[in-house]
């Protein structure tokens, strides 16, 4: 008899165990299903910490400065909208062509890294209003007189940064339009420009606001010459699907202009008034 009562009561043992066990496990799935279904920004808010993707080495835009710290216009940005949001931030360093993959896999939760906005990308993010307008003009070497304009480009190499909107009007535009020319992709700036000023390149196109802190660094003997080839609009980047957090995003930025904000972070890294 005392055998019998054992055994039942080792199987009701179990079988509480395996409750138990199921219980967990639906509870763990629960919570996992709820905070991957959870808004984005509430969780930006629970977290404390708006987790930022740039490149880090666009300067003036965003680089490491003499202390390792992040810095640079698209930086000043980030750290006062995380400010408005009442949260830190932590800036993600990525290499551009790798910058939509990082935002899908949840790498980071948005990107301040000059991403211009084209049709393309808004198929697979959502981006808040522009921050930004840059003028892409054509840069050549001090005594190169023969490219004067993107029309010249027939037969030149030619640099542009991988994965970036100018490489991609190269490609579909550009090369249909004055014939063929070599593309060189970077990763980096410095080194387009350190090409550029050797002559393993004839021309890149690139903004002057950017080129500006490199050139003076470098002592780079370069020039930008004839008219923009276009003016490129930067949003900021997030994935789709999160409302509430562009909404927000939106809000800062606007309040950021017109608190007098924006205008100061523009002026201290550009030494200009924005023209917007």
């Amino acid at each position: 008899m005392k055998k019998k009562y054992s055994y039942i009561t080792l199987v009701l043992l179990v079988a509480f165990t395996l409750i138990l066990s199921a219980c967990g496990t639906k509870d763990d799935k629960a919570s996992e299903n709820k905070e991957s279904s959870a808004d984005l920004l509430q969780q930006i808010k629970d977290r404390g910490t708006l987790k930022v993707g740039l490149m880090g080495t666009y300067q003036p835009y965003n680089f490491l400065n003499e202390k390792k710290e992040m810095d640079g216009f698209d930086a000043d940005i980030a750290k006062e909208l995380a400010k408005r949001l009442g949260v830190d931030v932590e800036f993600v360093s990525q290499e551009f062509s790798g910058m939509v993959a990082g935002l899908q896999t949840k790498k980071f939760d948005a990107v301040i890294s000059q991403m211009t906005i084209t049709d393309e990308r808004k198929k697979q993010m959502d981006f808040t209003e522009p921050y930004i307008t840059n003028n892409v003009k054509v840069i050549v070497q001090e005594d190169n007189n023969t490219v004067k304009s993107v029309k010249d480009f027939k037969g030149k190499n030619i640099g542009v940064g991988l994965g970036t909107n100018d490489e991609t009007y190269l490609r579909t535009e550009l090369l249909p339009e004055v014939g063929d020319f070599t593309i060189k992709t970077y990763d980096d700036v410095i080194t387009s420009l350190k090409d550029l000023d050797s002559g393993r390149i004839d021309a890149t196109i690139n903004n002057m606001y950017a080129l500006k802190p490199v050139v003076e660094s470098n002592g780079f003997k370069i020039k930008a010459v004839g008219d923009p080839v276009k003016s490129d609009k930067a949003g900021i980047a997030i994935r789709k699907g999160n409302e509430s957090l562009l909404k927000e995003l939106n809000k800062h930025l606007a309040d950021m202009k017109e608190d007098g904000t924006y205008k100061e972070i523009f002026v201290k890294w550009f030494g200009e008034e924005p023209q917007e």
